[in-house]
């Protein structure tokens, strides 16, 4: 079964999130135990939804989860899914 719209959000939420982190800087230079803390939690919860919905994913989808190319993954569901309003 594929994967729903909500599944889709939540994914992309995450990638997203996951993004933010990276790209704070500040945070990271302030204090890097925490940023890391963070960067490491939001990548536990991205790799426990791609085993959770394993089955459901997509071939491409799988590979980029599989291979933490994190960003592929959140251009594919943005552009793959827009339809769906992947936001």
């Amino acid at each position: 079964m594929p994967l729903t719209t909500e599944q889709k959000q939540s994914l992309a939420t995450l990638l997203r999130e996951r993004l933010t982190i990276i790209s704070n800087h500040e945070w990271r230079d302030r204090d890097p135990e925490t940023h890391l803390s963070a960067l490491k939690e939001i990548s536990i919860q991205i790799e426990n939804c791609s085993s959770e919905w394993r089955a459901d994913l997509p071939g491409q989808m799988r590979h980029y989860l599989a291979n933490a190319s994190y960003q592929k993954a959140l251009a594919w569901l943005e552009e793959t899914h827009s339809s769906s309003q992947v936001q």
